[in-house]
């Protein structure tokens, strides 16, 4: 049978049964022990109940990484149960520390149960959202089960770092007393961009109304390529939905559940709203989702359509790369109590799971460290050239640079430059160094942080990630090459890697 002529699911699972990698073996939890996010929400005691670290790995994370992993894991815990709570997070395997995510951070983690792609049972980001179930649900474990961690483990600088990636749960064995009374809670995996391994979007400043843009409502020519059929999903029979929360990047300001019945007019369930502890505003991973409260049901009938959105700032920068996701907890069946969303309204405000951590306290964008290319002199002609990156440089117009290399390479107006990304092997089983050209407001050149650089260039502009990958698991655009428009008004131009934000680099457009 063709791949192609099998369901999207199936698609997925057997190619990435094609990619499995051995499994990093388990560490002890003295040797990996994350430390508790502050201001987390509260454990759901039981009877017997345990408190189960799980850390995988060691991983090594090559320099300048960036790519997506599906490894096999058996972490699960030994005996029959529900599992009532997940709390994700990441730690160096020599410090014990959580990395700083202007260093290296968990872009994603989703983890699959028993290979199932269709509903992943986990999922995290950089704002590493703890899933506590409320009282009397749990999503059933056997210590049969194995675990797909399809991981996407960031690292931002050109050396090698090793991690344990973690996982916290508290566990209700089977033998408990409670256990008997614990309904079986599944998770519906819903995402405007779909059953994708990178299912993305871009968000691009000034786009949508009123300095927001929801997608995939908004979404417009090209970009409706990359709406998702999972950002609805149709119920074929009774279910009971226990609670939810959204994932978003940088400049995500909410996600939005919605339900609709023929005949009715849609209904919001909830609004997953992201609360910045970043003094700049909504541009940064130092952000909290909230998630629904305990008291949170909806009862769902077979036709319903569940529907979920993503709304993003617009008036900082332009975002690229984004996501909008909210995994919801489900109990198939109508005896959990819960009310119907269109005879009572359900609470759309919930609750954020912690509060600022730590690791994200370098914001950045406050010394100057770099060349201000507008005052440079003038470098040579690039017109129809093309200009390498190297060693993580931009080797010509690199604002780390002095001399004459340091000079903002020129252009003619109506001729671009040409940027080949040499760091990449072009092999994309091997290729690990991506690197972008992404516009940045003059002059750019302040310290690196989670909130600067930003995507604000006064003209936009974005190469996307050039380098080569696995063609069904990439963030990349599978190519070394990407020449600037030719439609540049003249002036001077400053760009940053996305991949790396510490690259900075300048051209400038001439008469």
């Amino acid at each position: 049978m063709k791949l192609m002529s099998m369901p999207r699911a199936a698609v997925l699972t057997a190619a990435v049964t094609a990619a499995f990698i051995a499994a990093p073996a388990a560490a002890s939890a003295a040797a990996c022990n994350p430390p508790a996010k502050r201001g987390e929400v509260a454990h759901v005691n039981y009877s017997g109940m345990k408190s189960q670290l799980f850390c995988f790995g060691p991983i090594t994370i090559k320099p300048g990484q960036n790519t997506i992993e599906f490894p096999v894991s058996k972490l699960v815990p030994n005996e029959d149960g529900y599992i009532t709570r997940f709390d994700p997070d990441l730690v160096y395997t020599d410090t014990n520390e959580v990395p700083g995510v202007d260093v290296l951070h968990l872009h994603h983690g989703v983890w699959a149960v028993n290979n199932n792609f269709t509903n992943p049972q986990w999922a995290a980001g950089e704002e590493k959202t703890i899933f506590q179930l409320p009282r009397g649900f749990g999503w059933r474990s056997r210590p049969t089960d194995t675990v797909i961690v399809n991981h996407m483990i960031h690292n931002l600088y050109p050396a090698p770092a090793h991690v344990y990636l973690t996982w916290r749960v508290d566990f209700v064995p089977l033998t408990s007393p409670d256990a008997a009374s614990i309904k079986r809670a599944q998770t519906l995996w819903l995402d405007v961009a779909g059953l994708k391994a990178y299912p993305v979007f871009d968000v691009l400043r000034g786009s949508g109304s009123g300095g927001k843009y929801t997608f995939p409502d908004q979404a417009r020519g090209a970009e409706r390529r990359n709406i998702g059929s999972r950002h609805e999903f149709t119920a074929t029979r009774d279910m009971t939905l226990i609670g939810t929360a959204g994932h978003e990047h940088p400049g995500g300001l909410k996600t939005e559940l919605r339900i609709k019945r023929a005949g009715r007019s849609d209904r919001k369930l909830f609004e997953s709203i992201a609360q910045y502890f970043e003094p700049a505003g909504a541009v940064s991973w130092d952000v909290a989702m909230t998630a629904t409260k305990p008291s949170w049901r909806v009862k769902v009938k077979p036709g319903d359509k569940l529907a979920v959105n993503a709304t993003y700032d617009t008036k900082n920068a332009s975002w690229y790369e984004s996501m909008g996701i909210m995994p919801v907890a489900v109990y198939y069946g109508s005896d959990a109590g819960g009310d119907d969303p269109f005879v009572t309204q359900p609470p759309i405000t919930g609750e954020v799971t912690h509060g600022h951590l730590n690791e994200n306290d370098n914001h950045g964008g406050k010394t100057v460290t770099l060349n201000d290319a507008t005052r440079l002199i003038s470098g040579a002609s690039f017109s129809s050239k093309t200009l390498p990156i190297k060693n993580y440089v931009y080797t010509q117009g690199d604002l780390s640079l002095g001399g004459l290399q340091g000079r903002p390479p020129t252009v003619r107006r109506g001729s671009s430059i040409t940027f080949r990304n040499d760091d990449s092997t072009g092999n994309p089983n091997t290729d690990y160094v991506f690197h972008t050209i992404t516009a940045c407001k003059n002059p750019c050149n302040k310290d690196t942080g989670i909130a600067y650089p930003l995507a604000n260039g006064a003209v936009q502009f974005d190469s996307g990630q050039l380098g080569y990958g696995p063609g069904f698991a990439t963030p990349t655009a599978n190519r070394k090459t990407w020449s600037t428009p030719k439609n540049l008004p003249t002036g001077t131009y400053s760009y940053f890697c996305r991949v790396h934000p510490y690259m900075r680099g300048a051209i400038r457009v001439t008469n």
